[in-house]
């Protein structure tokens, strides 16, 4: 799955050599949520999910975060993979309420049991996303909500004109 980038000194992953259906993988790096100024997540234990066309989405065990913080929102989507995803807000004191910023799959389908009990936040809708001390960017769309690193390459679905993809 890695590949060079010349010029760029370290391994990357394109997007592209993800498989379809997705994969769920472990990732022992240093996986950091702030909003308004509190660390809504913090753990070495999160869990990736690659699929083609997608930047990944890391997962983070419920126990390393601040569930108290999150309130349900009442939003769902579906999701042919994982299932009916869970929607929840953030209400940090001192910030204002974040609406939607994490979803969990409280009973995902078979073939992804490993993401029960963890969440996922959209890098646009928290203070901010880090892997390993690396601030991410949100995936274009706001949709799917995947975590870009300096060693992710696309071009990424969710941006005009990729929903054909």
């Amino acid at each position: 799955m890695e590949t060079y980038r010349e010029g760029a000194g370290r391994p990357t992953e394109s997007v592209w050599d993800y498989p379809r259906p997705p994969r769920v993988e472990s990732d022992p790096r240093h996986v950091v949520v702030a909003h308004g100024g509190i660390r809504v997540a913090d753990t070495r234990r999160a869990l990736r999910v690659l699929e083609t066309s997608h930047p990944p989405v890391f997962y983070v065990p419920r126990d390393d975060t601040l569930s108290e913080l999150f309130v349900r929102s009442g939003s769902t989507t579906w999701c042919e993979w994982k299932g009916v995803a869970t929607y929840w807000d953030l209400l940090v004191p001192g910030a204002a309420r974040s609406a939607d910023a994490a979803w969990s799959y409280e009973a995902p389908l078979p073939g992804f049991a490993s993401i029960t009990g963890c969440v996922a936040f959209y890098p646009s809708r928290v203070s901010g996303c880090w892997v390993d001390g690396e601030l991410v960017s949100g995936q274009p769309g706001d949709f799917y909500g995947g975590w870009i690193t300096s060693e992710i390459v696309g071009p990424f679905k969710g941006g005009p004109g990729s929903q054909g993809w």
